[in-house]
């Protein structure tokens, strides 16, 4: 049954909460018992004395009963509203997260789908993982011909990294035999025939606005507001829309205008559509600081995926690809061609965040920084996105640069098993991710689930990165682990500063924004498994948007 709804309530003039367990995220990382909020913004916190006080004949009293309260929480990285595609594409999502584990399983949804397809538009699937079905390999053409040479075809890969096609598809893209690969990517081929297998990677990948430029308003709409009802079911106030193209841009300044987001959103511009330049209107907005829409860094990327065999590393890859003996996967450009863009960004003024995944790709990334030009004593908080391989002799290098980095922490759960034994080999992959490393060094980080390759589920990052543990149950590097109100800082407050935001969020402080988030019990006294844990509800300057109805 209907477990939450989503409330389109006016801001309560005055609220207060009492007989809570609220996480402050101030510099003691007080825990405090009560807290008001007055206008859309934080009046006081402390006790509950102290608080029940400032009480008017008109203030609305909420008692905690002991539950926690934080700052809201950012998405400190994902792919706003990506995530929505799943309410009109088939799902293919292997366990934990969904049920398809083979390929077999995989065609079988595919083709019950095409039954009701329409040969017009394409017919999508969404999140197949080749490392986590049986046999572990990625679909072809052929298999997908098998199920309709007419319907163009196209399955989206967990990692966002990969797509497979038919040859419809192959077709309805104007890819050919003779296509030449794009920069930073490849058209698959067999590599018994050479001929194109369905396969596409990386750069190669066309954006979800081609596929679903065919699609109607409805599904635009279905798309949106699925993805807006999962974030705020996870307590996310503040949400990335990462890799973002232009017309996406434009979309969300507008739904953020008026007011159809009832959270804040930052927009992480893909350099495309810098280049073609962010509208006026746009830009402006955010030199005044909209409190709903912000344009944050403009991302680049320097490498792929590490499971997917695209990282660029140092070392090569624990088990080789087939006929390969030293393959250390490849960097998505010129060491030239970054180190000019990373210029151009600075240079007009906005922050730069990276994709970058594989060690040798981050000292590619550090090179690229120096040779921009960037003074490195300046406050530009240039972020490292993922750093999932990041050695620890490059750690304090990137914070003597200016750098931060933001940890995909859970890749140790979803994918920790595949590097352990697979892709990194067990040294390194107790070493990704390190959280606790990058602390100890001085650095604030931040922790995100890069949505929709893993849920938008703030409990499973703190949980991940208090844990470490892997599906099968192993832990992952003990040493990388963090303490609990560093992971809470991850999703809060570091995550505020990485986009220059921490003064007006990500902390219960006098002053600032009324976002906040009200969990079902304690997160420090909660004896089970934090998971487990549901948002009761999530206020947006204070209002309330979403409610659970079965507290």
């Amino acid at each position: 049954g209907i477990t939450a709804i989503w409330l389109w309530s006016t801001s309560d003039s005055h609220r207060v909460f009492i007989n809570g367990e609220i996480f402050t995220v101030n510099d003691k990382n007080d825990v405090v018992e009560a807290i008001s909020i007055r206008n859309g913004h934080i009046e006081a916190v402390g006790s509950n004395n102290e608080i029940l006080a400032l009480k008017q004949s008109d203030t609305i009293v909420t008692d905690l009963k002991g539950r926690s309260l934080l700052p809201g929480f950012i998405d400190a990285h994902s792919h706003f509203p990506v995530s929505g595609v799943h309410a009109v594409s088939v799902n293919l999502y292997p366990p934990p997260i969904g049920e398809v584990d083979t390929i077999d399983k995989l065609l079988e949804r595919i083709a019950n789908a095409a039954r009701q397809a329409d040969e017009k538009n394409w017919l999508v699937g969404f999140g197949y993982d080749d490392s986590l079905i049986t046999p572990a390999r990625h679909p072809n053409r052929q298999e997908l011909d098998g199920i309709s040479s007419e319907i163009p075809i196209f399955l989206w890969h967990q990692s966002g990294h990969f797509a497979v096609v038919n040859s419809a598809g192959l077709d309805k893209l104007g890819i050919t035999e003779d296509t030449p690969n794009p920069t930073g990517g490849e058209y698959g081929r067999d590599p018994v025939t050479g001929k194109l297998n369905g396969r596409l990677i990386e750069h190669a990948v066309p954006g979800l606005g081609t596929i679903f430029n065919d699609g109607s308003i409805f599904d635009y709409y279905t798309i949106f507001n699925s993805a807006i009802e999962e974030y705020l079911s996870y307590g996310i106030t503040t949400a990335h829309s990462g890799a973002t193209p232009l017309n996406l841009t434009r979309g969300l300044y507008w739904a953020s205008k008026l007011r159809i987001l009832p959270f804040r959103v930052v927009v992480l511009p893909r350099y495309s559509a810098f280049e073609l330049g962010i509208p006026k209107r746009i830009r402006r907005e955010d030199e005044r600081v909209s409190s709903r829409f912000r344009l944050g860094p403009v991302k680049l990327f320097a490498d792929g995926s590490p499971q997917g065999y695209t990282a660029y590393l140092s070392e090569p890859y624990h088990i080789q690809p087939p006929g390969e003996t030293d393959y250390r996967g490849y960097p998505a450009e010129s060491l030239e061609s970054l180190a000019n863009k990373m210029k151009h960004i600075n240079d007009e003024g906005y922050q730069i965040a990276v994709h970058v995944n594989g060690d040798a790709s981050i000292d590619m990334v550090i090179d690229a920084f120096n040779q921009s030009g960037i003074d490195p004593s300046s406050d530009h908080r240039t972020i490292l996105l993922h750093a999932q391989m990041l050695r620890e002799d490059q750690i304090p290098v990137i914070k003597e640069l200016g750098m931060t980095p933001s940890f995909f922490t859970t890749h140790t759960y979803y994918f920790g098993d595949l590097h352990s034994n697979k892709v990194m080999g067990p040294s390194r992959a107790a070493k990704i991710s390190p959280a606790a490393s990058a602390i100890k060094a001085g650095l604030r980080i931040s922790l995100h689930s890069d949505a929709p390759v893993t849920p938008i589920n703030q409990l499973q990052i703190i949980w991940s990165a208090i844990e470490r543990q892997t599906l099968s149950g192993q832990i992952l590097g003990e040493d990388e682990r963090i303490e609990l109100h560093d992971a809470v800082r991850g999703i809060t407050l570091d995550a505020a500063w990485q986009i220059f935001e921490d003064t007006r969020r990500g902390s219960l402080q006098i002053g600032k924004v009324a976002d906040l988030v009200i969990l079902s019990d304690s997160l420090q006294k909660y004896s089970g498994d934090i998971r487990n844990l549901s948002i009761d509800e999530t206020i947006v300057g204070g209002k309330s948007v979403f409610l659970r109805t079965n507290q």
